[in-house]
């Protein structure tokens, strides 16, 4: 057995043991879905960034910098901590003072439990393909790095993610987070500081030697406005609407800790995601002729990595992964549990609540690793994580959580659009601008639906 897989061995067992020790202190759905609201703002900040620092960001971040030049960031890093500022900025503090245990819980205190379930039935699916996307992820690095198969690493990548998140809930999953953040901080730190040092790595002159074309930010990949436009708003709008992040800010101690922990983790996000960023813009100089460009970091971690730091490397890369696809399990299991079966069963004991949401995490678990064995490719989980119905979703909350206006048919009607129109522009139009098309949908189905509601004397929000 090479050293490599040891090392991840060992690292996987930790967190499995962190996760029956915080097992301990779960007495509730509250302490295993949010926390029991006793998350302090280091651990928060942290987890922040562990959670939206994934597969994408290490892999296919820097393979698509070293593609399409700095046009390539309009998801990571840029676009992402977009969203996290934005979400810390307008929203962590409203969601915060809501009493909330989930996102859709908004959607029953606001519309009905109607609009609740059908709100988290749509939202639930998203968080699944974030898992499975990591899944996959975690299965070619460990392919890359050892003998074993993708196939193996996939289904050793599930076991373990599935058994830690299921015992320790958000709490096991924030404090593993607070290691793999400073695992993925040290591994990418260890690359580049031996880069820096090799006599064959010249950055200073790589960066002189750019193709001015490489630093286009917009349209540089040669994609037309409409394009750009769209990819852009599907990474910002569909994330304001993501679970993990939001478990994270209503788990924290006070609405300000919520607010303050999303935008240091936006920074670090930002500040660390630019590592693998540049090292992808000057990648083609430095190790051209790549088939496969998301193979640039592990590339470059293999051949100027000593033995020990390059497993720290490997370490960082498995960190970030089991830092996000712990949480979109988590995620998955508490809109279903909570929002959906539990409201239709509101007499369920807490016990039943918690070994409901445990049972949850073990099912989309092994729905994310079927999902994972199937797919071709990493992005393509992700873009389908991204666009799923987020449109009609952040509509309703943006109005529900800032005005009285609209009651329980604008909320019905515009997740229905919203879901609707960007099913028909992905599967049967595929609209240039289909998600441009999705919200602006979604925008005039909830004004309409609302402005009708009024003038018949619709229910009145709560």
């Amino acid at each position: 057995m090479n050293t490599v897989l040891v090392g991840v061995i060992v690292y996987i067992v930790v967190q499995l043991v962190v996760g029956v020790l915080v097992s301990r202190r779960i007495r509730s759905e509250s302490d295993y879905l949010i926390a029991g609201r006793s998350i302090g703002l280091g651990l928060a900040t942290f987890s922040m960034f562990a959670t939206w620092f994934g597969a994408e960001t290490c892999i296919g971040a820097a393979g698509k910098f070293y593609e399409q030049g700095l046009a390539g960031g309009a998801t990571d890093p840029f676009g992402y901590a977009i969203s996290l500022f934005v979400m810390g900025l307008f929203f962590a503090a409203a969601l915060w003072k809501r009493g909330l245990t989930t996102l859709a819980d908004l959607f029953r205190q606001r519309y009905s439990r109607g609009v609740e379930r059908f709100a988290a039935l749509l939202m639930a699916p998203t968080s699944v393909f974030w898992a499975a996307a990591q899944i996959r992820a975690f299965g070619q690095v460990m392919h890359s790095a050892s003998e074993l198969s993708v196939t193996v690493s996939i289904t050793v990548a599930a076991v373990a993610v599935i058994l830690y998140t299921c015992t320790g809930g958000l709490l096991a999953d924030v404090i593993t987070d607070f290691v793999q953040s400073i695992g993925i901080v040290l591994g990418l730190g260890a690359l580049v500081f031996v880069l820096l040092n090799s006599p064959e790595f010249h950055p200073v002159d790589a960066w002189r030697k750019l193709d001015e074309s490489r630093l286009q930010f917009f349209g540089g990949n040669g994609s037309s406005f409409w394009a750009v436009t769209d990819l852009w708003l599907m990474t910002i709008c569909g994330s304001l609407v993501a679970q993990e992040v939001v478990a994270r800010i209503l788990g924290t101690r006070t609405a300000s800790v919520g607010r303050n922990s999303t935008l240091l983790g936006g920074g670090l996000y930002l500040l660390i995601g630019l590592v693998p960023a540049f090292l992808g813009l000057i990648g083609p100089q430095i190790m051209p002729g790549l088939t496969n460009p998301e193979h640039l970091l592990p590339n470059l971690a293999e051949k100027f990595l000593p033995g020990f730091l390059y497993i720290l490397f490997i370490g960082a890369l498995v960190s970030a992964i089991l830092s996000t696809v712990d949480s979109t399990l988590l995620a998955a299991s508490a809109l279903v549990s909570h929002n959906f079966i539990v409201s239709l069963r509101p007499g369920m004991s807490d016990r039943g609540r918690l070994l409901l949401a445990r049972a949850g995490v073990v099912f989309f678990g092994i729905t994310a690793y079927a999902l994972a064995l199937g797919a071709e490719s990493i992005f393509e989980l992700v873009q389908q994580a991204n666009g799923l119905g987020s449109a009609g979703i952040l509509v309703v909350m943006v109005f529900g959580l800032f005005t009285k206006f609209g009651g329980v048919w604008a909320g019905g009607v515009t997740l229905v659009v919203g879901f609707s129109t960007w099913g028909v522009g992905t599967y049967v139009t595929h609209w240039e601008a289909n998600y441009v098309v999705s919200l602006l949908a979604s925008i005039g189905a909830y004004v309409t639906t609302a402005a009708l509601e009024r003038g018949f004397g619709g229910k009145k929000p709560a």
